[in-house]
Parts: structure tokens; sequence; C-alpha cells
């Protein structure tokens, strides 16, 4: 029976992320349709408020749903978010303005989506144990196939249906996949319910790996999806044909499937935080040494699909690091709070480059060169979290 269960929460975890972080790896798509389109009145980095604020609300509900989660499990968490979600996309598919896109899309939908991840991640942290990375990266494999998926869904649906039935065309296929999620995602502990307590989500920053594994998540998460927000304008900036551009960011998330699983994999073997390292060390040396100087079709595909796979690990990755170095009870709340300092820097880190970008009249040099140094100094900070659990040793750690 456990096995069963096992397995089955592990399909509707895979579901969950197939439509919240599936949904949101595609906000590249909605930002250049946005710019050329609907509101094309308005600002790059104003616009860049709608996929920030989505990025943010998206792991903004980490203390709060962690906190649900380990006080009255998954079963509720899974039912308010795929009602906010599939409410958010109905009400976007209804605005035609600003503010209405940005509630309903930035901050409904998100929040629905935020609710239906934390409910799969710890859920899932508490049935695995040896080959929690793994596992961890099987379920994050949705997430890269929703990625590919809804881009070129919507891509390809504006033009024939309208961005109105578009929308809501997401908004049915997310329904039936959390309808999938509600029925088999569960968790192996019996929920506590407890008096909320703010500290509960404080006092683990006393604990230097805990909260240097913090930092760096906040800092590497400051430019990783830089490149999903804007990597189409670059590439139709130098010429790419829209027809081609359209499937710019499904080749990203394709490649990411294999980030998600292989890394996982080799982290149960060789060490979670060893993987980390090297996997954020390989995405800082593509965007400077590769993204940064293409200007033509051949190198944005290369760099897409190798920032894809190296990119894919820091997700999936993640919540292992901190079920790693967390008690079992705490997971919920731990992931929480390290998903709050990402959610920081997805609210600000799209809105700054943005800026850079209308700075320098649709130059993509400094936005690039921000996007690489603050992942360089995530990946010097999670070298500092290995460092304060064993030193500089060889080991699986």
């Amino acid at each position: 029976m456990r096995t069963w269960t096992t397995k089955s929460t592990h399909l509707g975890g895979w579901c969950c992320l197939f439509v919240s972080f599936g949904w949101i790896n595609c906000i590249g798509v909605f930002q250049e349709y946005y710019q050329e389109n609907l509101l094309r009145g308005y600002s790059s980095s104003t616009i860049s408020w709608i996929p920030s604020l989505e990025l943010f609300m998206m792991f903004f509900g980490g203390p709060f749903f962690g906190k649900t989660f380990d006080s009255f499990g998954p079963r509720g968490l899974l039912a308010a978010g795929t009602v906010l979600h599939v409410l958010g996309l109905m009400m976007t598919s209804l605005s035609t303005k600003y503010y209405q896109i940005l509630l309903a899309q930035g901050v409904c939908s998100a929040l629905g989506a935020s609710a239906v991840f934390f409910a799969a991640m710890s859920s899932t942290g508490t049935w695995f144990f040896k080959k929690r990375a793994t596992a961890f990266g099987t379920i994050a494999s949705g997430s890269s196939l929703g990625g590919v998926i809804f881009p070129i869904m919507v891509s390809k649906l504006i033009p024939k249906i309208g961005f109105p039935w578009t929308m809501r065309s997401a908004a049915f296929l997310i329904l039936g996949m959390c309808a999938i999620a509600n029925l088999t995602v569960k968790s192996r502990l019996t929920p506590r319910r407890k008096k909320v307590d703010v500290m509960e989500f404080i006092r683990p920053l006393k604990e230097p790996a805990f909260a240097i594994t913090c930092a760096g998540a906040f800092l590497f998460f400051f430019g990783t999806f830089l490149p999903f927000n804007y990597v189409i304008l670059q590439a139709l900036s130098h010429g790419m044909s829209l027809n081609l551009s359209i499937y710019v960011i499904p080749m990203l998330n394709a490649a990411s499937i294999f980030g998600r699983i292989l890394p996982g994999i080799v982290a149960d073997r060789i060490g979670r935080f060893n993987v980390m390292i090297m996997t954020t060390a390989f995405s800082t040396i593509i965007v400077l040494g590769l993204w940064l100087p293409s200007a033509s079709n051949a190198p944005i595909i290369v760099f897409c699909v190798l920032y894809g796979f190296s990119s894919g690990a820091f997700v999936s990755m993640l919540p292992s690091l901190v079920a790693q170095i967390s008690p079992i009870r705490e997971i919920g709340v731990r992931n929480g709070t390290i998903f709050l300092c990402v959610a920081c820097a997805g609210l600000t880190g799209n809105p700054i480059g943005g800026a850079l970008l209308s700075n320098d009249h649709g130059n993509f040099l400094h936005m690039q060169i921000f996007c690489g140094v603050t992942m360089a100094a995530g990946t010097c900070t999670f070298i500092a979290a290995r460092w304060v659990q064993c030193g500089f040793q060889l080991k699986v750690i």
C-alpha cells in the first residue's frame, strides 16, 4: 500500500509541477506578446513587473503554505490552489488593462500555482530519504515539460483563437492536471496543528549552513529568470524569424527536463551541495561566455539548450538541500523560508533587467552582465555553505 501511495504521490507531484512552475516557465512568451500587442504603450521594465510579480507570488506563499502543510497536510492546499490558479487565468482572459492583468495573472493565478507547488514539494519530501534528490528531480521534470507545451500552445493559439480563449484553454488544461493531483498527492506524516509562530521561519536562519544556503538561493535567482524573460526579445532583435522565436523557450525548457533529472541522480551519489555548485557554476559560465556574445540564431539556440540543462537543476535541487540540513518535521516551514528569499529575488530581478535594457535603448549587454554576475555570486555563496559543513574536504555533502 505504501509503495502505491509513494508512486501516486510522485505522479500527482509531477502534475503539480507541470501546471505551476511549468506555467511560470513560459513568462517570456507573455513579455513578448504584451510588449508587442496588448500593452505596447508601456515600457519593457513596466511590463516586466507582471512576470516578476508572478515569480514573487509563486514563492512568496512559501512560509504560509509550508506552515499550512505542516499543520493540515496537502489536501486543502491543493484544492485552494486549483481554484485560485484557474480563476486567475480565467480573469486574465477578460482583462484588457495593465492593472487587471497584473492582479489576475500576477497575483491570483500565481498564488494558486504557489499553493499547488508547495503541496507537491513538501509531500514528496516526506516519502523519500536516500534518493530524495532523484525524486525531486523527477517531479520537477513536469515543470520542464509544462515549459515546453505551454509556450507553444500560447504562441500558436493566440493568432488562431485570440488571447482570451487561449488563456481559457490553458486554464482548462491546468484544471484537468490539478484534478489528478488532488486525487493522488498525500503526505507520509500525520499533520500536527500548532499555533503560528513567526520565529519558526526565522529561527533556522541562526544555523550557518541554512542561512548561507538561503543567501545563495537569493543571489542566484536574481539572474536565473532573466534569460527566460528576455531571450525571445534578444533573438528577435538579432534577426531571428518570429516563427523560429516561438520555439526558443520550449527548447530551453526541453533541455531542462534532463537538467531536472540527471543532476538529481548524480547528487544522490556524490552529494547534493557538490552537484548544486557544479551546475550553478556551469550556468554562470554559459551566461557570460555564450549568451553575452550571441548575435545570431545558432549561438542563441545553443545557449538555450545548455542553459536549460544547467539551470534546470536549481529548482529541483534546492528542496533537497533544505531537506538534507533540516529535521523532517520542519521541511515545510524551511522550504517556505528559503523560497521567500527566492521570491524577493524574483520580484526585483526582472524589473532591474528591464530597466537596464531600457536605459541602454534596447542593448542587452548590461542586463546580461547583471545576470551573470549575480549568478556567480550565488555560486560562490553555495561554496561557502558547503565549506561551513565540511571545509574543503573532498567528500559527499
